[in-house]
């Protein structure tokens, strides 16, 4: 055959698998909203002039404008830098959930699928009892006696998500345990720490992360009621939860000072939850 007769080869395949490997758009959205409200957490309180506490008292509730793009509260404090500084106390928080529920649950997780028996029924147990606490409840008691502080309340939140991460984790192993490679490290005689660090824990991690975006969803609701209902950080310190608390006063006449806390906190919690959702999709069809 001829090179002028050879059949050319379709392209639509590799051009099928790049599409398929490129973010969607809801993904793009979704993160490019986290990354904006992170790094905005992050730098803006850097900058002169930045101060969350600080009252215009020629301003109180004045609408959104020039020299307050989300307005100011009832004592002249600017909207939009509360809301800024809010985002550092919730994604504080949800920092140490993250850490408390990955580690404790993780450990947890791995012993009671790895061990089995009466390991696994005491960690189940454990995890069944701490589960049936109404949550809220006693970390408003317990922020009551020890003080509303970050890293009190992150730790506290971060307690009660051990169960669940110990349950992911937990079934996730049980279903490695019994596939070849592990079969087959146990056959050679490897030893079961170095069969955990190099065959389970790989696997673990990345649904274990995967969860944690639920988990953060959680820790970041849960820092909101916990402030909107005064066990939080104490005023003028602020919080989503907490600013949308002091506006509910003044919803008929300065709607701004609730609605703009809400509106972020909605948003950051629908992008978690959104990208959870299709990193859990994806890992589903691998």
């Amino acid at each position: 055959m001829s090179a002028a007769e050879t059949v050319p080869v379709p392209a639509t395949v590799p051009r099928e698998a790049a599409a398929r490997r490129r973010p969607s758009t809801g993904v793009l959205v979704a993160g490019g909203w986290l990354a904006v409200v992170a790094l905005a957490a992050l730098l803006l309180p850097l900058l002169p002039g930045f101060d969350p506490l600080h009252g215009d008292f020629a301003n109180p509730a004045a609408a959104p404008g020039p020299g307050h793009w989300l307005g100011t509260d009832a004592a002249g404090r600017d909207v939009f830098q509360r809301t800024v500084a809010g985002a550092r106390a919730s994604f504080a928080v949800a920092g140490l959930t993250i850490t408390v529920g990955l580690l404790g649950g993780g450990t947890l997780g791995i012993a009671a699928g790895w061990f089995r028996g009466p390991v696994d029924k005491v960690i189940g147990f454990a995890a069944d009892l701490l589960m049936s606490v109404p949550t809220l409840i006693l970390v408003m008691i317990a922020v009551s006696l020890r003080g509303p502080s970050l890293p009190v309340i992150g730790i506290l939140i971060g307690l009660f998500t051990v169960p669940a991460f110990t349950r992911v984790v937990r079934a996730v192993v049980l279903s490695l345990s019994e596939r070849g490679f592990v079969q087959a490290a146990r056959m050679i005689g490897t030893a079961p720490l170095r069969i955990l660090v190099r065959e389970v824990v790989p696997h673990v991690a990345p649904i274990a992360l995967t969860f944690a975006f639920t988990a953060t969803t959680v820790s970041i609701v849960a820092e909101g009621s916990l402030s909107f209902l005064g066990f939080g950080l104490r005023p003028p310190e602020p919080s989503w939860g907490g600013i949308i608390a002091e506006g509910r006063t003044t919803l008929g006449s300065a709607p701004w000072i609730s609605l703009a806390p809400a509106a972020v906190l909605c948003l950051t919690v629908l992008a978690l939850n959104y990208l959870g959702d299709k990193l859990r999709s994806k890992g589903g069809r691998g």
